[in-house]
């Protein structure tokens, strides 16, 4: 069965790959995730924040710039230092022979972007940039906050020559076209959907607690929505992560338009080697309903292709309520 299918120009034998996570820290792991036939490695991100604090430690003379440093996250609290990120990548390269995808996570624009420049010269065969804002600002609209996104993927694009897809929360006015803007910065693949961790309360110690939830698949209809919505509306290629951990999520998630499907909860469950296993249940289900290829489903179930574009729109709000009956 074929299962090949390309993201971000590269053709790869299937769509299956770790998303960015603790999973690629460890050498090996990552050789695991090779063997168990990951289409890509997928690397943890490296934060604005790891790169600003370098920078001003770079410049700490006195004790008013040791102080302003205080409001950084503690180095210890990240795995791996903005050099250290860039030798681990090295190091990935060398081990497996799989595409190795880099990612950068911030909200503004600066010069912790040059590391896209850096993750390209390191050997990364692509670059992630995880666009995790959280609007707190209550001055500040939707459109400053969409147009300074919007440039910096054009930085990111105007520094690397290798692929660029953004990772995007759902979290806009409106996604849609929000979306459409973003593609004309011609990335080559968007992502959808970053997971905000929600902060708890310890109402004891009057603390807000640090929660660390793994998704599951009710998570992942939210993805399909969108996914089908965007395909064939965009040039990007689009990627799934979140809520996908059966076959079934993944056959969904191709059929709403995913060109590659980001596993991370799933493996850190089950292990790597669920990677092969999904893969084997692909090629069976797609045996016994008689495709010939992946590509012959991918977008099959789209806004443009279904047979019920209404079911992603209002009117299926509407249909869900009046279905429920009462017990």
């Amino acid at each position: 069965m074929d299962l090949s299918t390309t993201y971000l120009g590269f053709t790869l034998p299937h769509p299956l790959m770790p998303g960015a996570s603790p999973l690629a820290d460890d050498l090996d792991m990552v050789r695991r995730l090779e063997d168990a036939g990951a289409a890509a490695i997928v690397i943890h991100s490296l934060f604005e924040e790891q790169i600003a604090l370098e920078q001003v430690a770079a410049f700490m003379h006195t004790e008013s710039h040791s102080e302003a440093a205080s409001y950084f996250p503690a180095p210890e609290e990240f795995a791996l230092g903005p050099q250290s990120y860039l030798e681990h990548i090295r190091r990935i390269k060398d081990a497996v022979d799989v595409p190795v995808i880099a990612s950068l996570n911030g909200t503004s624009i600066g010069g912790w972007l040059s590391y896209a420049r850096l993750m390209e010269q390191a050997g990364a065969d692509a670059l992630e940039l995880n666009v995790y804002t959280l609007a707190t600002d209550p001055t500040e609209d939707g459109p400053t906050l969409e147009a300074r996104t919007i440039e910096m993927v054009h930085a990111v694009r105007a520094a690397v020559r290798i692929p660029l897809a953004v990772k995007l929360s759902p979290f806009y006015t409106s996604f849609a076209h929000f979306a459409h803007q973003l593609d004309q910065a011609q990335p080559a693949g968007l992502i959808l959907f970053n997971r905000f961790f929600q902060p708890g309360i310890d109402v004891e110690e009057l603390e807000v607690r640090r929660e660390l939830n793994l998704s599951d698949s009710s998570e992942l209809p939210l993805r399909l929505r969108w996914l089908a919505i965007l395909c064939g509306r965009v040039k990007a290629s689009l990627a799934v992560t979140g809520g996908v951990h059966t076959v079934l999520d993944v056959i969904q998630s191709v059929m709403a338009g995913a060109s590659a499907v980001q596993l991370v909860s799933a493996l850190l469950l089950k292990g790597p080697e669920h990677l092969a296993a999904l893969r084997a249940e692909l090629a069976r289900w797609l045996e016994e309903h008689e495709y010939e290829s992946l590509r012959q489903m991918q977008g099959s179930m789209s806004l443009l292709t279904c047979p019920d574009p209404q079911a992603y729109e209002r009117a299926n709000y509407m249909h869900m309520l009046h279905s429920w009956k009462r017990l």
